[in-house]
């Protein structure tokens, strides 16, 4: 590698951190750099290259969150133990089941949920009044440490995107705890899925510990900046990502 490789991987880490500390979804930023980058490596070398970084990015975010922002405990801990697991399992089975299925049911998700936000301006913004009863908190735990946990594992654009439309739904939080909420069940499915792509021999230990430090430093800032300037800002955000990621997509599928 080159110094201007370097570089590049870095600068894309730390820009990967920011967006996945606000409203998750740096991987579409910096996959696509790995693979440009080692076009010699199978796509699943990028995954779990990636995922090193997205650990130590989504664990720094994690632990920004929590020590200024209230969480849900009662739900939290049981999704993030479901999302190790599953996450696995997604990892497992990200050979087996091709992208290209994906794609078009996440992109129809990823506009429905832009449009969504983008016309409920008091959503996840405003405080309502819903009743949190124990069914949805079920419903909360299930969805992301399972569903959400899963689909990590087997692919992961608009993970952090789904839980915090998730949690702000199910448990009428804010967007801002909801992106905080959503940094741990990240954490903890990037983990299960790491561990599976170390054991298939698909990471790039010494690549992916060097763009971990900038996406530490990017994933800082990034929850720094989402707490100072609160749920609005995260929205605006979650619909700028959300378009970005449709656009990317729609470009993998169809060019």
């Amino acid at each position: 590698m080159d110094l201007y490789e370097v570089l590049g991987l870095l600068v894309a880490a730390t820009a990967a951190g920011w967006v996945d500390a606000v409203v998750g979804g740096g991987g579409v930023l910096l996959i696509p750099v790995l693979l440009l980058t080692f076009p010699q490596y199978p796509p699943a070398t990028a995954l779990g290259t990636n995922k090193i970084a997205a650990v130590m990015g989504t664990a720094t975010a994690a632990y920004m969150y929590q020590r200024r922002t209230r969480l849900d405990r009662s739900v939290l801990v049981p999704a993030a133990v479901l999302a190790v697991p599953f996450g696995a399992l997604g990892a497992l089975s990200a050979a087996s089941v091709p992208t290209s299925y994906f794609r078009p049911v996440i992109m129809a998700l990823l506009v429905s949920v832009a449009l969504f936000v983008a016309f409920r301006p008091s959503f996840g913004v405003q405080q309502t009044a819903t009743v949190v009863t124990r069914r949805r908190r079920i419903t909360a735990i299930v969805l992301a440490g399972v569903g959400i946990g899963f689909y990590d594992g087997v692919f992961g654009p608009g993970v952090g995107t789904f839980l915090i439309i998730s949690f702000t739904t199910l448990l009428a939080t804010q967007f801002l705890e909801s992106a905080a909420m959503a940094k741990v069940i990240n954490a903890s499915s990037n983990l299960g899925a790491l561990a599976v792509f170390a054991w298939q021999g698909n990471v790039l230990w010494a690549i992916g510990l060097g763009m971990a430090v900038g996406n530490i430093a990017g994933a800082m800032i990034g929850s720094r900046t989402a707490m100072k300037k609160g749920s609005g800002f995260v929205r605006v955000v979650l619909v700028l990502v959300v378009t970005g990621m449709v656009i990317k997509m729609g470009f993998d599928q169809f060019a």
